[in-house]
């Protein structure tokens, strides 16, 4: 999941209206001009009830989003969270106010950066593939994708939403793929944690990517198969840009509910989700550690995210989420420590109840959850777990596997993808020559055309790697088995795809111990985990390690079961 990134912002008091969601205040604060809430009306509540309880708390509506219940409002009362929280027909409201702390380097994703002992070789080298850093994708072997595209390596009309911080289209790997008509940009920059607006109206273009995470896991999903740099696991499919993240990591509300939204009426066939919503790690109805009106903020985010999770499904959408990094068993989670990650108010621990409390979007309606797991197969230290949201397991990458051979704490031991130069170049490991710099050999690399036209490549681990292994699978499964729709149309139903993901995944028994220990890669108590379950389906691999070859060449059987 991605937390992390730089650059970016917001300008002005016009520009911070169209800012994303996810920050409070308290209702006394002191207002120095109008502020920006977005609201969520209750259950069963017209458009119109929720829009005149906003104007009795003194709110302005300036943008709805009726499919979910979901209101942009104005207001330059001091009392206007309270007011609207108090009204029956609305849920709560949440503060778009641009305070908070940047993000630093993500220390599970970038770990091979922040190790005390840097790597000391790329690895063991695989088969040549069609690609020249196809050697280095030990993922897509695993998952035997370079199999499976000799059967089927996806179909143009199928789209995959990256709902995440951009995609760098300029990237050769990227280019051949992407859907400029379809895509778009919802999560306009945040000077306070972005850093300066690239563009005037600090709503970056399509097609770029101030922050990498979204175009290393568009990479990872569908990458072209050109003879030039590496291949994804769908290489001819269409990945389309939802960018709902900021540039720094962060996923607000709105940004990402109306990426949700854009998907299902545009008729996107997957979107891949690696992140989790800001500020709360966990959404919770009504923890005893918050205050009311952050009580208020988390019923209605948890509302928005069900609404747009289901809008989506139900237009045809196969959700694909990454189960998290935090290395818990999600039925039983730990303290949270860490929320809220934004705002004015510095995080304090949570007992997390888990009836009541939602990681979102992961655990949300029809979200396909998965963990991440290593080149041995092991689930990845960092990864999140447990039978109650487990589905599938991907390569997520992890950068301590090996113990006790020549690869432990190496970089090939991640996930290589397409990694933006501008981002590559802020991080210190590429120069302002476009030059990989000393020391960065084995773990940034440049390809270039005969014309001058290079891509980058990074090493990255995580669940937000995993989840882009499976959504590439499920769009060769609607590729292979999807059928012609009414208006010219193409696709499969959700519940089809995600059945058939799972009844093709290969199967992968829980480990000897169960109770799983970390110790020899470093880790101390809190990383043990215990994998509950059988052959079939079990917390650390769910129905097992997605196959894309054999989703494509296994019949489909709409009535079996996984």
């Amino acid at each position: 999941m991605s937390k992390r990134f730089t650059a970016g912002a917001v300008a002005s008091a016009t520009a911070l209206a169209l800012a994303v969601t996810g920050m409070s205040v308290p209702a006394s604060a002191e207002p120095s001009s109008a502020r920006t809430f977005t609201v969520v009306a209750e259950d069963g509540v017209s458009a119109d009830a929720a829009i005149a309880a906003i104007r009795s708390a003194g709110g302005t509506v300036v943008s709805r989003s009726d499919d979910v219940g979901m209101f942009r409002v104005t207001s330059d009362r001091a009392d206007f969270a309270a007011k609207a929280t108090a009204a029956t027909a609305l849920i709560g409201a949440t503060e778009q106010k641009a305070i908070g702390r940047k993000p630093k380097l993500d220390r599970v994703e970038q770990e091979h950066l922040l190790a005390a002992a840097a790597a000391k070789g790329a690895g063991a080298k695989r088969g040549k593939k069609m690609d020249p850093l196809d050697d280095k994708l030990w993922g897509l072997e695993m998952i035997r994708a370079d199999k499976a595209r000799k059967v089927e390596p996806g179909d143009r009309r199928v789209t995959v939403g990256v709902l995440d911080t951009g995609v760098d289209a300029s990237n050769p790997d990227i280019a051949p793929n992407f859907n400029w008509a379809l895509s778009r940009n919802f999560a306009p920059d945040m000077v306070d944690v972005d850093g300066p607006c690239e563009v005037a109206s600090c709503l970056d273009p399509v097609g770029t990517d101030d922050g990498g995470h979204g175009t290393h896991v568009a990479g990872t999903i569908g990458a072209a198969a050109n003879g030039f740099g590496l291949s994804g696991v769908a290489p001819n499919i269409s990945l389309v840009e939802l960018k709902g993240g900021q540039d720094s990591g962060y996923f607000f509300l709105e940004p990402v509910v109306n990426s949700l939204l854009h998907a299902g009426k545009v008729g996107l066939d997957v979107v891949n989700m690696s992140f989790y919503v800001d500020p709360w790690l966990y959404n919770c109805t009504a923890n005893p550690a918050d205050s009311p009106e952050d009580q208020a903020e988390q019923r209605a985010t948890i509302k928005a995210m069900k609404r747009a999770l289901n809008f989506a499904h139900d237009r045809g959408v196969t959700l694909v989420g990454a189960l998290g990094n935090n290395h818990e068993d999600l039925g039983a989670p730990r303290t949270d420590v860490s929320s809220p990650d934004y705002g004015d108010t510095a995080p304090y621990p949570r007992e997390i109840d888990n009836d009541s409390c939602w990681d979102l979007p992961t655990e949300g309606p029809n979200v396909i959850s998965v963990s991440a797991v290593g080149p041995s197969g092991k689930k990845s230290d960092f990864s999140n777990y447990g039978t109650e949201q487990t589905a599938v397991a991907a390569p997520g990458g992890w950068f301590r596997d090996g113990f006790g051979t020549d690869t432990f704490r190496t970089d090939a031991n991640m996930i290589l993808s397409t990694y933006p130069k501008k981002v590559l170049q802020e991080e210190g490991s590429v120069d302002a020559n476009g030059n990989i710099v000393a020391g960065f050999e084995e773990t940034v690399f440049k390809q270039c055309k005969a014309n001058g036209e290079c891509g980058y490549y990074t090493y990255l681990q995580g669940t937000s790697m995993a989840a882009p292994h499976a959504s590439g699978v499920a769009a060769l499964i609607v590729s292979k088995h999807g059928k012609k729709e009414r208006h010219g149309g193409f696709g499969m139903a959700p519940k089809l795809v995600e059945q058939h993901l799972y009844r093709t995944a290969a199967e992968h028994a829980c480990p000897e111990p169960r109770l799983q220990s970390y110790a020899n890669e470093g880790r101390d108590a809190e990383f043990d985990a215990y994998c509950a379950g059988g052959l079939n389906f079990n917390g650390f691999y769910g129905y097992g390690i997605v196959d894309a070859y054999a989703a494509v060449k296994t019949p489909l059987r709409p009535n079996a079961r996984p």
